[in-house]
């Protein structure tokens, strides 16, 4: 049997982010990624071997050092959403509402966080109605952020 070569690796990405609003303000993360500086939910990629809940609590305490407690289901990518950074990839989204476990006040943010020395992260609170979909850079994050608006009034 032959197998035709395909020149180009198409694949799923999974990621998983957390909603988190703390004394009316959102959580958000400003993030530098191939170089090029991002403001998103703060969250990242699922790895293999572990259920999205692991993957969230994982990445949290990774960047920001903190325990989460999960919340609810927020939302799940129900469309075509191709990678930002990567043309041959799918991403799929999941997006929980979470609370911050002895979260700081929101007056000692942002809190600078580096997951080696060339990445760095920083995360900030803005008040649900100073945020609009222009501030964040991923397109499935805008889509989340119009749901969002409705979810917050």
């Amino acid at each position: 049997m032959m197998f035709k070569t395909v020149s180009k690796i198409n694949k799923l990405n999974v990621r998983v982010y957390g909603i988190c609003i703390n004394q009316g303000h959102l959580l958000l993360v400003r993030e530098n990624i191939n170089d090029i500086e991002i403001v998103k939910f703060p969250g990242g990629g699922l790895e293999f071997g572990e259920g999205l809940l692991d993957s969230l609590k994982r990445e949290i305490s990774e960047e920001l050092n903190m325990k989460i407690k999960i919340i609810n289901h927020f939302y799940t990518t129900d469309f075509f959403q191709k990678s930002y950074f990567y043309p041959n990839e799918q991403i799929i989204s999941v997006y929980y509402l979470i609370d911050i476990i002895n979260c700081p006040d929101i007056n000692k943010f942002p809190i600078e966080s580096y997951q080696n020395p060339t990445h760095k992260l920083s995360f900030f609170w803005i008040k649900p109605e100073q945020l609009n979909s222009d501030l964040l850079s991923l397109p499935i994050d805008k889509h989340v952020y119009l749901l969002l608006k409705k979810y917050i009034k």
